[in-house]
Order: structure tokens, then sequence, then C-alpha cells
């Protein structure tokens, strides 16, 4: 019984390694972005549905903003809600050197089910046209032509549109009276997003190397952005649905954000379980939108030059913003748990199974003696016009799924491991315990 016991112990002990590299072997051989794989399946289309919700702010006093220069006073509506990546990547490429191509369609499907009102509601925000085409042209003439334009469209500093014009663009009525026939007169903070593809991307499989699983190669055929200057322009790490197998608490996860223009590092805060499955949370750091005063890091990111208009981001309701944000824009509430960035990650695959990427979009609003419609603004500020919180969680079907896969299966080896090793461990001792006891009690 004692040898049987040892053996047992023995056995556990020997079943660790192994049992370790057979789940390793296995997991790496899954997480692969392969044809047959797990990995290539979700990727293919992600295995749950994503959403992206938009909360846009309404001004409560836009008399007293336009005539008076007073701050803003802004209300959200929403979460207006749009199913999102439920169509599978297009031109699908393999390459000899490990990787894959391919182009991501935005197609954005609203669900009128997941939403506080329709598209066709009405909210009161910033002119976009007004307030950004005096910041991209300076010159003392071209304003004053603006200026009259302005006038003749009837625009002003604030504007009355749709849930939808505001989204997914409009007719500008001050662009339309500006006499130059190639100038797109359509406006909207995500136009022309909708019904475009993203990409071309190139990314490692894994298949070489499974630490640089989903990493992006390229993007738009390119390893830079041609935005910012030194580091700040690369493309880092992953597109965040996954990552490398075998993730550790001390490491920080890099990804890029096509939406943000740039790429972002998460943190370890906290464990979380989702429907029974243990994870990883990681979270973008208040740092990652700070000033290059408080971040030096971020000195880079500070640039003069106007991409497309004089749009700014930062987390939801300015959240770990400097205290001037604040000072000519009220309504302002910002939250840790409601308005921060993180990814859960199942730490053995990678795979990320639970998410909320939250940005806000904001415009730079500037006086301006030259143009009448900005004439009473008093200060600089940044007026916030929506925020936005893409998000996906597994859905039960495949938590089963992956429960029964991977969890279950981990559990149950680790179980058998310390269960024999234990078993093992207490019948040798206890027979040689009784073996003690009974040879004391032996007649001499």
């Amino acid at each position: 019984m004692a040898a049987i016991g040892a053996l047992l112990a023995v056995f556990g002990g020997i079943l660790i390694p192994v049992g370790n590299h057979f789940i390793e072997k296995t997991i790496k051989k899954e997480a692969v972005i392969e044809n047959g794989t797990i990995a290539y399946e979700n990727w293919i289309v992600p295995g749950c549905p994503i959403y992206r919700q938009f909360w846009v702010f309404d001004v409560q006093n836009p008399e007293e903003v336009m005539e008076k220069g007073s701050a803003p006073i802004l209300e959200q509506k929403g979460p207006y809600t749009y199913r999102m990546r439920y169509m599978p990547k297009e031109n699908i490429t393999e390459h000899e050197d490990g990787t894959l191509s391919y182009l991501q369609p935005n197609i954005m499907l609203f669900q009128p089910n997941m939403s506080v009102g329709p598209e066709s509601d009405t909210v009161t925000t910033v002119n976009f046209a007004v307030v950004a085409a005096p910041a991209l042209f300076k010159s003392v003439l071209i304003q004053a032509l603006m200026n009259i334009w302005i006038k003749s469209s009837k625009s002003k500093f604030l504007q009355t549109r749709t849930v939808k014009e505001i989204l997914w663009g409009y007719e500008d009525p001050f662009l339309k009276k500006i006499p130059v026939v190639k100038l797109d007169k359509l406006v909207g903070i995500f136009y022309p997003y909708n019904k475009t593809v993203d990409g071309p991307y190139r990314i490692y499989t894994g298949k070489d190397d499974i630490n640089k699983k989903g990493t992006i190669l390229t993007f738009n055929n390119s390893r830079t952005l041609h935005y910012f200057k030194s580091y700040c322009d690369m493309i880092n790490g992953t597109d965040a649905s996954s990552f490398h197998p075998f993730v550790s608490k001390s490491e920080q996860l890099y990804f890029f954000s096509s939406d943000a223009c740039r790429s972002v590092s998460a943190r370890f805060d906290r464990e979380e379980t989702v429907k029974g499955i243990l994870l990883y949370r990681f979270s973008i750091p208040p740092s990652a939108f700070a000033s290059s005063l408080t971040n030096p890091d971020n000195i880079c990111f500070c640039t003069d030059k106007e991409i497309s208009k004089p749009v700014y981001l930062s987390m939801p309701h300015f959240l770990s913003g400097s205290k001037i944000l604040f000072q000519f824009v009220k309504g302002m509430k910002p939250s840790v748990e409601e308005h921060t960035t993180f990814l859960d990650v199942e730490p053995v695959t990678g795979f990320t199974l639970s998410f909320s990427k939250r940005l806000q979009i904001n415009l730079l609003v500037r006086p301006n003696s030259k143009i009448a419609a900005l004439k009473n603004i008093k200060h600089f500020f940044y007026f916030p016009i929506l925020w936005l919180n893409e998000t996906a969680t597994i859905d039960d079907e495949k938590a089963d799924f992956f429960r029964s896969k991977v969890t279950n299966k981990i559990k149950l080896l680790y179980f058998l491991q310390w269960a024999l090793i234990i078993i093992g461990s207490l019948m040798f001792l206890g027979i040689l315990i009784v073996f003690f006891m009974c040879k004391d009690k032996r007649p001499k």
C-alpha cells in the first residue's frame, strides 16, 4: 500500500510537467490564425456580436451660448446602438512569411431595440463646418469670404441635426455656398466610415512564432501612420481581439486602433470572472491621453498639423482630464467605471472575451472676430460632440464551448494532478504511521 501511494504521488508529480506541456502544445496549435483552428474561425467573423454605442451631447442653452458666449450646458442622449464587424473579412491572402493580409468591412447596422430612440432624434451641437473651416484656412481674404458664405447660408455656431446626420453625414449649407466644384459638401463625424473598408491590414499568424500571433505588421501597406513623429507614429500590437497565449499580469498589452489613429497599451487592473471563465482585465491608464507635461512620452503626439479638421480625442466626459477642460463646458460627469477602456483577456489562450473601447470626440473651438458666427466666443475650448463605447462579451453558447474545450479540461487536469499527489502522499504516510505504530506494540 505504501508503494502504491508513493507511485500515485510520483505519477501526479510527473503529470504536472507532462500535462503543462500537453496544454501548451494544444493551446499554441489552436491559437494560430490558420484555416481549421479555433482562432481562425473567430478571426474571420468575431464569435460574439460587437456593438458600438453612441451618446451624443445636446446643448441645453443654445441662445445663451451663441449670443453671450456662455459655457454650453451639455446633456448626453443615448445610447444609439449599432452592430458592427458582423461581416467576414475580405481579400484574405496568405503569405509565405507567416502573415495574412485582409480588409475589414465597416458596416454599421442600427439596433432600435438597444437604443433610446430612432436615428431621427435631434440634438443641438456645434456646427462642424463653421468651426473647422476657419481653423484650416487662416488667410484673411479667405476668412472674409467664408463669413459671407456662412451668413448667406444662415449657418450659426450651433446647429440642430438628427443623430443619423451627425454620425454619418449631411450636406452642409455653408459648404454648398462655396463655389469649388470638387469640394466635398458632406460633413459628419464618421463620414464616410459607413459602408467602407478598413485596411489593408497584414498580421502575423503565429505559425512561425506564437508570441507574434495577431501582431499587425503593416496598416495601409505601411509600418507607420504618417501622422506623428518618432515612436508615436508606429503601429504596435494587435487589433485587441486577441493576444499571444499565456498572458501574464506583469506585461503591457499593445493594440492599434484605426479610429484613434494610434497605438495604445493596457496594463493589468484586476481579475474578473465572466460566465464562469477567469479573465485578466487590462485597462488603459490615464497617462495614455495625458498632456506631455504629465506624461513626457506623449510629446510626439502633440502636433500643430491639421489632418482633416480640429478633432481631438479624450476619455468620455474628460475622465482624468485637466481641470481647464471643465472650465468652459458644463455637464461633464466622468466615471472610472463607466468611461474607462478595458480588455478582459483569457490568460491561457490570449483571447479577448469581453471588452469596452471608450472614446470621446471633441472639436476645438477658437474665438474669431472675422467670422460673425464665432465673434461671441470668449475663449478657446474643446467642445464635446459625442462619446462611444465599442463593446462585446462572449455569449452563452460560446462561453459553454470555451469552458468545455479549454477551461474545464485544464481544471480537470490540474485536479487530477493534485488529487494523485495528495491521495498518494496520504496513503504513503498513513501506511508508514500504521506500520511504526504496530511495530512499537509487538511483544518483545
